[in-house]
């Protein structure tokens, strides 16, 4: 299937553009399809970037914001994020591959990890209207009120990137992994 929405060359690129996909090629090494795709508008790009370091930065910590973007993208159908965070979760956050697999279910290695995937799971298929019962499940097991802000904030993150990917049709520059369901349209 063709791309819906270019994936700009970073050597074509120039101003703010430029000025973002040289520090994410300082930082990875390469600039990814799908921040290629953001840079058609550098006002998103950079608030994608902003949104994902503050939180990479959170109490959560990088294996369970991979975890959680896992969760979500297995939610949302969203084969680029899988593909991506799959390498990701594999290569930076050092998981294995049970750990990555069972995110996708919505499950962990432990309590608290399958609580914050599961709670992940239900802001996405509720649309954000969590009830009273859906807060105190995550909260029994020890989750911090801060915490869940952060998986609110992961789980907003993962679905602005799923859309994102989703609705650009991006190339996948990873290992291909593909969702389980195909979303309802």
């Amino acid at each position: 299937m063709m791309t819906r929405l270019t994936a700009l060359d970073p050597d074509k690129t120039s101003g703010k553009t430029k000025e973002l996909f040289n520090a994410i090629h300082a930082k990875f090494g390469v600039v990814p399809n799908m921040m290629r795709t953001m840079g058609n508008s550098p006002a998103f790009l950079e608030g994608y970037l902003n949104l994902s370091g503050a939180l990479s930065g959170g109490s959560l910590g990088v294996k369970t914001g991979a975890l959680i973007a896992l969760t979500v993208a297995e939610a949302n159908s969203c084969n680029y994020c899988l593909s991506a965070h799959t390498y990701l979760g594999a290569n930076l956050a050092k998981l294995d591959a049970e750990a990555l697999e069972a995110a996708r279910l919505g499950k962990g290695k432990d309590a608290k990890t399958t609580a914050i995937l599961q709670f992940a799971q239900t802001l996405v298929a509720k649309k954000g209207k969590v009830n009273d019962t859906d807060v105190a499940a995550v909260k029994a097991v020890g989750v911090t009120e801060g915490e869940i802000a952060e998986i609110v904030g992961h789980v907003a993150l993962n679905i602005l990137t799923n859309y994102f990917n989703n609705t650009s049709n991006t190339q996948i520059d990873f290992q291909v992994v593909e969702a389980r369901e195909v979303a309802v349209v």
